[in-house]
């Protein structure tokens, strides 16, 4: 029987094998479980950042606020990231929070008042927006568990829930410039 020939392997491959046994590392080199919150929490804003690459693609507008907001969720999952404070990686600040909520507040100015919540819908573009709201929203829930056992930047919370409000707004936006309907809930039903 012939030996086959070992082909060689690209040096930049994706897979290094060393997640095989359930485990990850973080920025200092030092592996954890992959359902460790740290890890669900970056994993979730990775999530977050994919869920805003297809508004971006579906929206087709508001393209260069989404482009700086997903710059932001790579630089918050590096941070997660980090559990040694020394490594030098680029961090959210607070201009980031203002912009964010400058966004909210010149889109607010063009939307009519809410007096209700609504049901998600009526476009695709609106309805994923829905949906990366929902998933920053579980990403704080991650992020605030993790603050409780290790310190995590207050900018990183701020940032996030000022995101879930400016995903909120911009899906309230998205259905007047697409001159869709914004159906209201009504508790009764009606």
């Amino acid at each position: 029987m012939k030996r086959e020939k070992k082909k060689e392997m690209p040096d930049n491959k994706v897979y290094t094998r060393t997640g095989d046994d359930g485990t990850t590392s973080l920025f200092s080199g030092k592996r954890v479980p992959k359902h460790n919150l740290r890890i669900q929490a970056y994993g979730t804003i990775d999530e977050l950042n994919s869920w805003m690459g297809i508004i971006r693609d579906t929206a087709q507008s508001y393209n260069e606020e989404i482009i700086g907001i997903q710059r932001d969720l790579l630089t918050i999952g590096a941070q997660l990231a980090n559990d040694k404070a020394e490594l030098p990686i680029p961090k959210i600040d607070a201009d980031s929070v203002v912009y964010l909520e400058k966004e909210i507040d010149q889109m607010t100015l063009a939307l009519p008042p809410l007096k209700n919540f609504v049901l998600p819908g009526g476009h695709t573009a609106i309805s994923y927006t829905h949906l990366a709201r929902s998933v920053c929203r579980r990403a704080e829930r991650y992020i605030t568990e993790l603050n409780e056992h290790i310190p995590i930047d207050d900018e990183i919370i701020f940032y996030i829930n000022r995101l879930s409000d400016y995903l909120f707004t911009l899906s309230r936006k998205l259905t007047q410039d697409l001159e869709v309907q914004e159906i209201k809930w009504n508790p009764q039903g009606k």
